[in-house]
């Protein structure tokens, strides 16, 4: 079972992170991130009384609120680092996140086998080859690389604290509502000091009309969301945390695929290569 729902974390990842990357094309990245987990902690809100997962709460919590902090802060650094470019480098360094919650499964003394070893270097090999990475060209900023690692230490530092904010199913509903709370309060609050020094909150093309005709692929990239933390929270609570970990990071692959499938993006070479190695380290870990 924790192949199946870490994968299915990977499935939800990439496209919600497919989706919020067609969203920001017309909207501003912040107000994506606040709308989208509004309209999913809304949800989320009627899930947990509807459950009685109040009842749940406890200091386990904190570690959802500080996984609710450190996600959107790390979607920002990774957006600026984004900008700075090449987004062939920034976007296969950001996957490096995944040794994090590795790190974690190896203190609390997770040993995988050897087939699971080989699987693990295998599939994050391939994810890094799937964000086709940019060999040659512009040289990179310093300030890119360093926004880019802070990122994927922010990432991966999620992956392990929602993995610890809950034991139980009504549990993990009240712990990603609380997650979605602050990641409100979080980007909310960079909105408003971004909106004070002079950028909008709202799309150029549209204002209003376009949130609105927005609202459900808003909703969709929230709640993919939501649940690919759902999922992986269960994935490392039924098996080793270093296996669900490295299966629940293949979502790159899934981005890619969807940019060709809906996009009509071609593949480079790399990127497909990175994928079947991806697909092949998915099989290893499964085995083991």
């Amino acid at each position: 079972m924790t192949a199946v729902f870490a994968l299915a974390t990977s499935f939800l990842w990439g496209l919600a992170d497919f989706g919020g990357g067609l969203l920001t094309r017309r909207i501003p990245a912040l107000t994506v991130v606040v709308v989208s987990q509004t309209m999913a902690a809304a949800v989320l809100g009627a899930i947990v009384v509807a459950t009685g997962g109040w009842q749940e709460a406890g200091p386990q919590l904190w570690f959802a609120v500080a996984a609710g902090v450190v996600g959107p802060a790390a979607m920002l650094c990774f957006y600026r680092a984004l900008a700075l470019g090449p987004m062939g480098v920034v976007s296969p360094l950001g996957s490096i996140g995944v040794a994090v919650p590795v790190g974690v499964g190896l203190v609390i003394g997770e040993r995988p086998g050897l087939l699971q070893v080989a699987g693990i270097v295998v599939a994050v090999a391939g994810v890094v080859l799937a964000g086709g990475p940019q060999l040659r060209g512009a040289p990179v900023q310093r300030q890119a690389i360093l926004l880019t690692l802070v990122a994927a230490f922010g990432f991966g530092s999620v992956m392990a604290l929602i993995a610890e904010a809950s034991s139980t199913v009504t549990g993990l509903f009240l712990a990603l509502f609380v997650q979605r709370l602050s990641n409100i309060a979080v980007g909310g609050a960079a909105l408003y000091v971004s909106v004070r020094r002079g950028a909008t909150a709202l799309p150029e093309d549209g204002g209003w009309r376009t949130i609105r005709s927005s609202l459900p692929a808003l909703g969709f990239v929230g709640l993919a969301d939501v649940a690919a933390n759902g999922t992986y929270a269960m994935a490392a609570q039924q098996g080793p945390v270093t296996v669900a970990a490295v299966l629940a990071s293949l979502y790159p692959v899934i981005t890619a695929l969807a940019a060709r499938g809906v996009l009509k993006e071609r593949l480079r070479l790399v990127q497909a290569a990175g994928a079947g190695l991806a697909l092949f380290g998915t099989v290893l870990l499964a085995a083991g």
